[in-house]
């Protein structure tokens, strides 16, 4: 199974862990990251996913992203047609990043995985998105792996 995760949800381990939502959230994405790594999901990442990370100011944090990024086995480089989905998709109503993700998640045949609400209601309420799209603690807990 191929995973996409955005950079919400690589981030998500390097947050503050009070709240009891962000916890489960780090927990979850630690056991897809160790699945990846153990070769029991292949994980995919994307020129989109390497431009948002040069743009997170902590370089510790960037860092840290980055060593998670190793164990991924595809990289998506953005081409015409991303960028055309990108804007089928932003005349839908999505985010200009986030239908970049689909985009990429999409040419992948990969699940994306995101901590990112909205991005989450936008799936729900377009069934053009050739994707499925959780987060990660629903999508462990369902058992979709």
């Amino acid at each position: 199974m191929k995973i996409y995760m955005d950079v919400c949800c690589l981030c998500r381990p390097f947050d503050d862990q009070t709240s009891g939502r962000i916890r489960l959230e780090v927990t979850a994405v630690q056991e897809i990251i160790r699945r990846c790594a153990m070769q029991e999901f292949s994980m995919v990442t994307s020129e989109v996913i390497d431009e948002e990370l040069s743009k997170i100011p902590n370089i510790r944090k960037r860092l840290r992203v980055g060593k998670i990024l190793s164990v991924a086995e595809e990289s998506i480089l953005i081409d015409e047609r991303i960028i055309s989905r990108m804007h089928g998709l932003i005349t839908l109503g999505g985010d200009a990043m986030d239908s970049l993700h689909i985009a990429c998640a999409e040419r992948a045949g990969a699940v994306l995985l995101t901590t990112d609400d909205g991005l989450i209601t936008f799936f729900k309420s377009n069934r053009d998105i050739q994707v499925h799209i959780e987060n990660p603690v629903i999508w462990l807990k369902e058992g979709r792996q």
